[in-house]
């Protein structure tokens, strides 16, 4: 992978990739702020104010961005995460100066109009009751506040309904000014373009911006065995088990991802094979890692009904006992590197996932790693680097989100070691 990167006068910095086959263009302005930078009066701001900068700026409406979007046949849209928050859109090249300086104005010049705030706090509110309406949500959530306990990482992206509700304009519009800036974002773009023709572009319509750098507040993620249950009398129990994982810096990373393919990571994986294939116990269940800066998180997510949890459980907890005490098989490794060299290729096919690649990776510190560098990362992974990182790594506390029909203290066993 070839990049360019050149960091203005006021901070921001713009990296691309050309893609010459291409006619299309993909642009993210990642912004360094997220769930866990808010202050208690503005839980769910960074989410909200994804929502509220596309209702428009001091010159344009929401219309007039829907509207100019779509007469150019562009994609766009946001997302918001614990870490950053990222405005994106996908468009042809010569429509790249239009896009861009819709998603400029929207960033810089945001106008929050209080009957704007009035009407997309409803919009939150109705996405939040959604999430919880999906009990699979709630259990993640669950988990992850379990997990993280204490730690800014612990806040739920969306915030909660009475934050939404208290949320003012000043709330919101001092968050903005003290989070959004330019040393602080990161414009990526990959496809179409040429990086000095893009630098210009980006320096005409971001140049004047002014801010510094903001920071993040860290914590030490010490998570304490204990179940936080959602009781419902639902059909399917949803449940989370797992505990603290490792940061997304840290060099166990490759063995970990490896370890993760192996347990639960895909169709030929170990949980998924014994629990579903061998028992039928349920339809999903799979392994996952979280990884942000300073702290990092692993688990098993499975959907199964309520009188077959203690035994999907059960065989959740043998098995990541089994890779701690064994490891994996030759044969295993070799499949999950032959996967995991097919995905990372097909992940890079298109300019889309290459811009998030380029923008998430600058904005958070990460290496850019080439293709060949990334798979000699994996390839140098040894079944001693797999069965020592699970053995550091998941022999820790464990904690469990869970959603069913479950009495107080029923599933406490499994996380008390």
């Amino acid at each position: 992978m070839h990049y360019d990167l050149t960091v203005l006068p006021n901070g921001l910095r713009v990296i691309t990739e050309e893609m010459p086959s291409l006619r299309s263009v993909a642009v993210g302005c990642w912004v360094d702020t997220g769930t866990r930078d808010e202050l208690p009066s503005e839980a769910g701001a960074s989410h909200f104010l994804e929502h509220l900068l596309f209702k428009g700026s001091e010159t344009m409406t929401a219309r007039d961005i829907a509207e100019t979007f779509d007469s150019i046949g562009a994609e766009s849209n946001a997302f918001t995460s614990k870490d950053y928050t990222c405005f994106w859109a996908r468009l042809l090249d010569q429509d790249l100066p239009t896009g861009l300086g819709v998603l400029a104005e929207m960033i810089q010049r945001p106008a929050f109009r209080q009957r704007d705030i009035d009407a997309e706090r409803s919009v939150v509110i109705e996405e939040i009751n959604m999430n919880e309406d999906d009990p699979s949500d709630v259990a993640f959530e669950q988990f992850t506040q379990a997990v993280f306990e204490g730690h800014p990482l612990e806040r739920p992206v969306l915030g909660t309904r009475e934050s939404i509700r208290a949320m003012s304009r000043d709330d919101i519009a001092g968050y903005w000014r003290r989070r959004y800036t330019p040393a602080s974002t990161v414009v990526a773009m990959a496809g179409s373009l040429d990086h000095e023709e893009v630098v210009k572009l980006v320096d005409d319509i971001f140049g004047e911006w002014e801010g510094e750098t903001t920071d993040h507040d860290s914590a030490p993620v010490t998570p304490r065995p204990h179940v936080r249950l959602v009781q419902r009398d639902t059909e399917q129990a949803h449940i989370v088990i797992g505990g603290q994982g490792i940061d997304r810096a840290d060099e166990r990373r490759w063995a970990f991802q490896v370890l993760h393919h192996v347990l639960g990571g895909g169709m030929s994986s170990r949980l998924f094979d014994e629990i579903r294939e061998q028992r039928g116990l349920a339809y999903a269940v799979y392994s996952f890692r979280m990884s942000h800066a300073d702290a990092g998180a692993w688990g098993v997510y499975v959907g199964t009904t309520p009188a077959q949890a203690e035994t999907a459980l059960e065989l959740i907890l043998a098995e990541i006992d089994k890779v701690v005490k064994e490891g994996i098989t030759a044969d295993e490794l070799e499949r999950a590197k032959g996967a995991m060299r097919g995905g990372l290729a097909l992940s890079l096919e298109d300019a889309n996932s290459r811009m998030v690649r380029l923008g998430r990776d600058e904005l958070t510190g990460a290496p850019h790693y080439s293709v060949d560098e990334r798979l000699a990362l994996i390839d140098a992974v040894t079944l001693d680097d797999i069965q020592a990182v699970a053995a550091e790594v998941m022999t820790g506390p464990l904690v469990m989100g869970a959603v069913g029909p479950f009495a107080e203290g029923e599933l406490d066993r499994f996380v008390a070691g």
